[in-house]
């Protein structure tokens, strides 16, 4: 019985935070990518150094050198992915003899889609540890947990949206990608039901391992991106939208802080 409200509360946490993200990032926000772009670098990184990296090293019995490695092996992973996905696509824009058309910024996000879609189903993975723990626990404290992480993760799969958007999905497409990602909850939350010793061990690495999905993305990706919109008051929009950006994840860590005190 036990397993059966793990996967259920994964898959209707993962359902949830994908359709509220969908419907403010695929009508209202799908008009303004570009702007989106720069909420999108807040988000993911505040997700990353202020809610995730911390979880994960704060983890009791965690090793911080490992965990180090880790991060560093997956920025390292991450950049040789895209790279890889680069040169396979690179023979499609070289030489064609273009100046920067309409599409040049998504063609330039080049395979960062993926990056990220990688990186949110490990994120997700480690939620459904995560649920399937608190279940374990208490039936209660399994259904506040679920609700905690649904409402944690809209915000970043909002950024997820945009990023795809921006890397030159269609709508369906980013929307099918994200849903699919988010179910990994669901195998996360099994597999913690019958190896819940050996799957929590794993839990601060996976959560690092997505967190430098998000930074590499962050960093590599967006932020180049931004800097061909050199104008002050593009730059001012862009800096506003990233602090929002990390407002926003705040606001919804201490809504999360909140429902787990109750």
């Amino acid at each position: 019985m036990t397993l059966f409200w793990i996967i259920l509360a994964t898959t209707v946490a993962g359902v949830l935070s994908i359709a509220a993200a969908a419907s403010l990032s695929l009508t209202v926000l799908s008009r303004m990518v570009n702007k989106m772009v720069s909420l999108s670098v807040g988000v993911l990184l505040a997700t990353a150094l202020l809610h995730s990296l911390p979880e994960a090293f704060t983890t009791p019995g965690a090793d911080i050198s490992s965990l180090f490695i880790a991060l560093l092996a997956g920025l390292l992973g991450f950049f040789i992915l895209e790279k890889a996905a680069l040169l396979r696509h690179s023979h499609h824009h070289e030489h064609d003899g273009h100046g920067h058309h309409h599409g040049h910024d998504a063609e330039s996000a080049g395979k960062s889609g993926w990056v990220i879609l990688l990186g949110d189903g490990l994120h997700n993975f480690a939620d459904g540890i995560l649920i399937a723990a608190a279940f374990l626990v208490d039936p209660q404290i399994g259904v506040l947990t679920a609700v905690a992480i649904a409402l944690h993760e809209i915000p970043q799969e909002v950024g997820d949206f945009i990023i795809l958007l921006n890397a030159g999905f269609s709508k369906a497409k980013a929307l099918l990608y994200n849903f699919i990602s988010s179910m990994m909850a669901v195998i996360g939350g099994v597999l913690g039901y019958f190896f819940l010793d050996s799957a929590q061990a794993l839990i601060p690495y996976v959560i690092v391992l997505a967190s430098s999905s998000f930074i590499y993305i962050a960093v590599s990706d967006l932020m180049p991106q931004m800097h061909r919109r050199p104008k002050l008051k593009e730059s001012l929009e862009q800096i506003l939208l990233i602090v929002l950006g990390v407002i926003l994840v705040l606001f919804i860590s201490e809504l999360s802080h909140l429902g787990h005190s109750h």
